[in-house]
């Protein structure tokens, strides 16, 4: 993948991109499912939006300072999607959570780890799910915040509003005051999210304007407003790195880590913004130049996407008569529309959603029935990415479960077994290296092999081409964390193919 050079690429070494890539996307189901969250999945642009996000702050900065912040049953997946970009995911850094405890916690650590690498570093904090299209205008207005957060302020942007948003929070600027930053604006305060007639009156008023959730500062000024505000927070912060860093030779040992993962979800849950912005009196805005989208809802995709005479947006493979102000994404599956007005559909192989527009944003309310359910199209989807290829689930019943498997060249699954089934394989296409105990042989179209249950095996493609075969899956119980694995190139310790 070749980079565009920007007029901003000259790499700032003290200066660290923070990308916080650890929510779900809720209000994108069908398509973002808890395996695959929003800033995985290609809505606008020409690449999915956590990878746009890194691409858009290297270069600024070197890509050796860029760190993604997750949890930990989420990093392994963002490492294999961000593989694409080369040498550049080969520098990133992570800092992994034990458990999501929201941005204040997220951030308290990530500072904590930077401050001893650098302690009068600039953390650029940006969520992984935006869709910000002018790179160079962001990093411009970036330029300017980071000269503010040098002078030991907080440094947010604010979005002017275009048109009465109820799904955002509000910045309100003091346009009369000075700053000792140019083209910095003082905050006067952060608003809740407002109802809409008090959003009409915003609108109105160019002193308000969208909280972005993007932030800079130096380490050490966040760090000292968290032991202002949050002092309890703060506390457990600086005992999480007395455990962490008292012996660079403990750092692994698994006594040090269960003690920092109890330490860790006992913090308070509390957003940033929240916790610190709000209560500080260090804060100042720039008032962005850039487009800029949380892609919060559905109903967001108005502004980023080109739509049709009828201002519809129509992705997929669709048929639309007569419909207006529609959103209508379909996947291979034919969705044919007729007369709507102001509607959402999203079609999956296996979930539908069809909601007004102005209800987009509770599809929330539909992922939390799901998991009160038990059901699990909020985790996966039918069709699962590995770092070996994918698999598809064809179809599944009371002890069997069918998947298409298609296995990328060279590549290989991990040794391993399954102790409560079996596998029966078949292969559609290529040629299939099995290795079955202390058996090694190949299996070519149009033939099969069977894998008992407790047996040792291996599943590989040793041509040029993809591998295809149909898996057949008997058992009394068929979840994917019935795995045990004996060696894996991908360096994987969950439970999971």
């Amino acid at each position: 993948m070749t980079l565009r050079r920007s007029r901003h690429n000259n790499p700032r070494p003290n200066i660290y991109a923070i990308i916080l890539a650890g929510g779900s996307g809720v209000r994108f189901w069908p398509l973002s499912r808890e395996s695959s969250p929003k800033q995985m999945l290609q809505i606008v642009g020409g690449d999915t939006l956590l990878r746009q996000t890194i691409q858009r702050i290297n270069g600024f900065v070197p890509p050796e300072n860029i760190w993604i912040v997750t949890t930990e049953d989420k990093a392994q997946d963002i490492r294999f999607h961000i593989e694409s970009l080369r040498s550049i995911a080969e520098k990133i850094q992570f800092i992994k959570e034990p458990s999501g405890r929201n941005t204040a916690p997220a951030i308290g650590l990530t500072a904590i780890y930077l401050h001893r690498l650098s302690p009068e570093s600039v953390m650029v904090v940006m969520p992984s799910d935006h869709a910000i299209p002018e790179k160079e205008n962001f990093l411009s207005d970036l330029e300017l915040a980071i000269q503010g957060a040098k002078k030991n302020y907080l440094i947010t942007f604010g979005i002017k509003p275009s048109r009465p948003e109820t799904g955002y929070g509000y910045i309100k600027a003091n346009r009369s005051s000075k700053t000792e930053v140019k083209g910095l604006l003082k905050v006067k305060c952060f608003v809740e999210k407002p109802d809409l007639e008090t959003a009409k009156t915003y609108l109105s008023d160019d002193s308000y304007f969208w909280n972005s959730g993007i932030f800079v500062w130096k380490t050490s000024k966040i760090l000292s407003e968290i032991e202002k505000h949050l002092p309890s927070l703060y506390k457990t912060l600086r005992e999480i790195e007395g455990l962490l860093f008292s012996d660079l030779n403990v750092r692994n040992d698994p006594n040090i880590l269960n003690r920092f993962k109890d330490r860790y979800s006992c913090l308070e849950n509390i957003s940033i913004d929240y916790g610190i912005m709000e209560r500080s009196h260090k804060t100042l805005m720039v008032p962005a130049t850039f487009q800029w989208s949380d892609l919060g809802s559905w109903s967001a995709l108005d502004e980023m996407i080109v739509k049709d005479d009828g201002g519809n947006i129509l992705r997929g493979n669709t048929i639309d008569i007569g419909s207006q102000d529609s959103i209508i994404f379909a996947g291979e599956r034919l969705i044919a529309t007729l007369g709507l007005k102001d509607m959402v559909v999203v079609d999956t192989p296996d979930a539908t959603l069809v909601t007004p527009k102005k209800r987009a944003q509770e599809v929330r309310k539909i992922v939390e029935v799901l998991k009160r359910s038990g059901r699990e199209e909020h985790l996966i989807h039918k069709t699962v990415e590995r770092p070996w290829g994918s698999y598809t689930v064809l179809e599944k019943g009371q002890g069997y479960k069918i998947k298409r498997v298609v296995i990328k060249p060279k590549a290989k699954l991990s040794l391993q077994l399954h102790k409560r089934r079996s596998e029966h394989w078949v292969v559609v296409a290529g040629e299939a290296r099995v290795t079955k105990e202390d058996q090694t042989y190949l299996v070519r179209t149009n033939e099969s092999t069977y894998i008992p249950k407790q047996t040792r095996h291996r599943l590989e493609n040793p041509a040029d081409a993809p591998l295809q075969i149909i898996e057949v899956q008997n058992g009394d119980y068929l979840e994917e964390d019935d795995i045990e694995r004996f060696d894996d190139d991908y360096g994987r310790l969950t439970n999971d193919q």
